[in-house]
């Protein structure tokens, strides 16, 4: 994909994500009324989570007929080719539903399997994380860059978890962190986790599973904040997703030896 292709989804992109969050916000204030099904434990959807997600296909496909689309509620569309957008229209729908403002929509594009474009829209705040490969990372359109803490003992880390995967691994991890005299947060949002260690506020952010969906836009983001992330990409991750860990350079080894991946 030549850079004008790259860039004019970019800027689809960009306005597509407010669009639909805007949207969103406005449901979200009338929450109570939403229908709301249960995927698996603790694992919910409503109908703005279809709905969003309805939209950003629609215009993508239309925009965009080439590519592929992978969303989290309606699966893969479109199948083949080089690039394949993936959409979480809601990331963090318990949040949403609770009243909790850590809820996102993040749409990120994955040209040859790398993550090439990522947006992470949180209408709440009004905050729009943005990144394109090669352009460096923005918040609301400034340059942001992860963190420079070097040390475990002065890090906090963003941390996730799923009912997918067993409870005593992710309990020995934390109480590892805390050994290691790192505090943690827990926001029940991957991609926002991420994006905050994308612009510092986090040092880093770790996940034994998690899907594409949730971390595609914010792989690109910490990338080109500065960040280092695992080899997520690896194998089957369309189908299977994979471990998650992102952190600033400094923090990759120490933080690679303490949490399993």
């Amino acid at each position: 994909m030549d850079e004008g292709e790259l860039d004019r989804r970019f800027h689809a992109g960009l306005g597509l994500v407010r669009e639909v969050g805007q949207e969103a916000r406005r449901q979200y204030r009338r929450r109570d009324t939403l229908a709301v099904e249960t995927k698996g434990l603790q694992d919910l959807v409503s109908e703005t989570d279809r709905a969003c997600e309805d939209e950003i296909v629609t215009t993508l496909t239309r925009m965009f007929p080439g590519d592929a689309i992978l969303g989290e509620e309606r699966g893969l569309q479109n199948a083949g080719g080089d690039a394949t957008w993936v959409i979480d229209p809601i990331d963090g729908t318990a949040n949403f539903l609770r009243g909790i403002p850590l809820w996102c929509v993040s749409l990120g594009l994955v040209h040859r399997n790398v993550p090439v474009i990522g947006l992470i829209y949180n209408p709440v705040t009004d905050e729009l994380y943005a990144a394109k490969s090669g352009s460096g990372a923005t918040l609301n359109r400034a340059k942001i860059k992860v963190s420079a803490v070097t040390k475990l003992s002065e890090a906090r880390m963003g941390i996730g978890f799923s009912y997918r995967r067993p409870v005593a691994p992710h309990a020995r991890a934390v109480s590892a962190l805390l050994e290691a005299h790192c505090e943690y947060s827990r926001f029940g949002s991957g991609a926002l986790g991420m994006a905050m260690t994308a612009d510092g506020r986090l040092d880093g952010y770790w996940e034994a599973h998690i899907n594409i969906w949730d971390v595609a836009a914010a792989l690109c983001i910490v990338r080109e904040a500065g960040g280092w992330t695992n080899d997520f990409m690896s194998g089957d991750v369309f189908r299977q997703g994979n471990p998650i860990l992102a952190t600033n350079p400094a923090l990759a080894a120490p933080l690679q030896a303490l949490l399993p991946l």
